[in-house]
């Protein structure tokens, strides 16, 4: 048999229907991975052994006493959660010093969800502080290191997820994303992301759904294991301002391996953000992906950016603001990273009038560029705009003005899809001469995931199977 994390999460949870695998051999497998590998890797914040030994114990007992056909789908499968959740009796950190001893009181909704669906816990995730950079590195843990180049960013801000499931250290890992933070460390990973429609997966008891930038979401090695995610993650609660259509066909895995059709696929990548520059590697894994897509049949289309460069600062005001949303008390200002006290700062400037103008604005720019994208089934983008970069880049300037500078080039793609709410995925479909993974993204239409899932699995299988079947040096 081959190595327990050379499976993928469906291979698992079969395996554990089939009692070929124990969920209590599965958990141990990724936990002594975790604490010979992740101080290098730096994908976890807390790990919770006892707790997930604890619960696949439970899990064993319950194959023992039951039927299969009665198991939740994703028995036995870890599945850790991303330290911007809440999971109760865990400490929460946010990715920030000033939260040092803060217990999350509740669940979030969507980890009950995953514990109903079999999921085990096997700890936190690394995140950058608040979830606000795009890239992992705190006060409160190691950097997130991408396990293709070990000195390089795993990107952020489910950072941490990204370079748990690219090391083997879990099969698949939850994420959130509010500016592109599942699909920028998908790209930098060589993973596949998913970030779902907007309203697709609540926020529920506590996580206020505000402007709906943000949202949960799968991070995987293939795309049927993210589909399964999707379905379990997939939910809402009364008090949610924001409700997706239910899939067409069910069910997200009903898409996996079903005959997409001749699409029309839209293409730019030309990027809203003034100054930003597409990275010749970057852009030769744009082409690439763009043949790929023809050679299956489908229409590839040129088109002017929906989105221009008036929107950036509109989009600035909603980042500044909701950096201020995590409570700080002035005496544990001084544990807050630089970045996050310039955005602070700058959140705080932004009268509430001032607020709900960008948010109209963003809302118009939308509905005008959903005339040009909705004409496409879906629109081919760079999900970055570079190659990972060294740890430390990032701040590797004079002022956290320059640093959010560098974000805001290096991420210029990803954030349009927040902004609409429509569903975007990152395919891990090329990698350079020296071996680093450059992502593509695809958009689809509102509450069109399946699509997305469809095409996704074509071009797929159209490349081995599981993008090549390419496995980092520390894998």
């Amino acid at each position: 048999m081959a190595h327990i994390h050379d499976l993928t999460a469906l291979e698992q949870a079969a395996a554990v229907r089939t009692r070929e695998l124990s969920p209590v051999e599965i958990t141990e497998h990724y936990l002594e991975r975790a604490g010979r590998l992740d101080r290098a890797v730096g994908a976890f914040v807390t790990l919770t052994a006892d707790r997930a030994l604890d619960q696949a114990r439970e899990q064993e007992a319950r194959i023992a006493a039951g039927d299969a056909a009665d198991l939740p789908p994703l028995l036995g499968v870890p599945v850790p959660i991303k330290d911007l959740n809440f999971v109760k009796d865990v400490p929460l950190h946010f990715g920030s010093a000033t939260y040092d001893g803060f217990v999350a009181p509740v669940d979030d909704s969507v980890v009950e969800r995953l514990r109903d669906a079999g999921t085990i816990m096997l700890g936190k995730t690394s995140t950058p502080e608040f979830g606000l950079p795009c890239y992992t590195e705190t006060y409160v843990g190691e950097p997130a290191r991408t396990p293709w180049d070990l000195s390089r960013s795993a990107g952020g801000s489910s950072g941490g997820a990204a370079a748990a499931v690219a090391a083997g250290l879990a099969p698949a890992a939850q994420g959130s994303d509010g500016a592109g933070s599942i699909r920028i460390p998908a790209s930098l990973c060589g993973l596949y992301g998913i970030k779902p429609t907007r309203g697709r997966i609540s926020y529920a008891p506590i996580v206020p759904d505000l402007a709906g930038l943000s949202t949960n979401g799968p991070i995987t090695r293939n795309v049927a294991d993210a589909a399964a995610l999707l379905d379990a993650m997939t939910h809402n609660n009364p008090g949610d301002l924001y409700w997706a259509p239910p899939p067409a066909l069910g069910s997200f895995s009903a898409y996996v391996g079903r005959d997409p059709g001749r699409l029309r696929i839209a293409r730019y990548a030309t990027p809203a953000v003034p100054g930003a520059q597409v990275e010749p590697e970057v852009l030769a894994a744009y082409e690439s992906a763009s043949a790929v897509l023809e050679a299956l049949g489908h229409e590839v289309v040129e088109i002017a950016p929906p989105f221009g460069e008036e929107m950036v600062p509109e989009f600035e005001k909603l980042w500044f603001s909701f950096a201020c949303m995590h409570p700080v008390s002035t005496e544990l200002e001084p544990k807050l990273r630089p970045l996050t006290a310039w955005l602070r700062e700058r959140g705080n400037a932004v009268p509430a009038p001032v607020f709900l103008q960008a948010q109209s604005a963003l809302q118009l720019a939308t509905r005008f560029a959903s005339l040009i994208t909705d004409q496409y089934d879906a629109v081919l983008t760079p999900t970055v705009t570079r190659l990972p970069v060294p740890v430390g880049w990032f701040e590797d300037v004079d002022s956290p003005e320059e640093t959010f500078e560098r974000m805001k080039g290096f991420a210029p793609f990803a954030a349009m899809y927040n902004v609409s709410g429509q569903p975007a995925v990152n395919l891990p479909l090329y990698w350079t001469p020296d071996g680093l993974p450059v992502g593509v993204m695809l958009g689809g239409r509102f509450g069109d995931e399946g699509t997305l899932i469809s095409l996704s699995a074509q071009v797929e299988a159209s490349v081995g199977g599981f993008w090549g079947d390419r496995r980092p040096p520390v894998w």
